[in-house]
């Protein structure tokens, strides 16, 4: 079974990730948060945006051609459709990721995105920018500290928008803002159930 979290920066998905390998017994492939071209991007996002968006597309699509088909369960942080739908199409609604560089990056996603499998069930983590921020803060990672909470927002937009209208697997959403599984283990425990239903009807 593969299993997907998907969620703005700061949302928690790195966190339930840990947790649900740990209570399924799978696999957790972790997000490369060691792009090379993060620091940069930060600083000037209009210049690195097409570097970043390329470098976390080759990592996402190593990391499955490494992981997957060998009979495992598997719980990913972030998938490879929220490089495109959300980060590199709000880049380009920005004007920091220009016109050419934007239809380029799509080629190239849709040359290799199919080397990805589907998710069976992916997890979204619904957050306020407000929230966002807390976290954020709380973990402290430097190359985040600059982060605005209108960059945060439109993201949140793009989020809303995939999973509303684009996104057509299985889903289920749960909101940060009321229910913080770190907090609460009856979350993870409906999640646990939830999944055991879907993986009691794969093939």
């Amino acid at each position: 079974m593969y299993i997907a979290i998907a969620g703005n920066i700061g949302s928690g998905k790195t966190s339930l990730a840990e947790i649900l390998a740990r209570r399924c017994g799978a696999r957790l492939l972790e997000e490369n948060v060691n792009n090379p071209y993060l620091n940069d991007f930060y600083e000037d996002m209009g210049r690195w945006s097409f570097n970043l968006q390329v470098s976390f597309l080759e990592s996402r699509v190593r990391q499955a051609l490494e992981n997957f088909g060998h009979g495992e369960d598997i719980v990913q942080d972030r998938t490879v459709y929220e490089d495109a739908h959300i980060f590199a199409d709000n880049l380009h609604d920005m004007g920091l990721l220009g016109a050419r560089d934007f239809e380029t990056y799509m080629q190239i996603f849709g040359l290799v995105s199919h080397l990805v499998p589907k998710p069976d069930l992916l997890i979204y983590l619904k957050a306020s920018v407000p929230t966002l921020i807390s976290q954020i803060r709380k973990r402290g990672r430097p190359y985040e500290m600059s982060i605005c909470e209108s960059y945060l927002a439109r993201l949140n937009d793009k989020y809303e928008r995939w999973i509303g209208e684009i996104y057509d697997g299985a889903v289920v959403v749960i909101d940060m803002n009321r229910e913080d599984f770190l907090l609460d283990s009856s979350v993870v425990d409906r999640l646990m159930e939830r999944i055991t239903e879907v993986k009691s009807k794969l093939p």
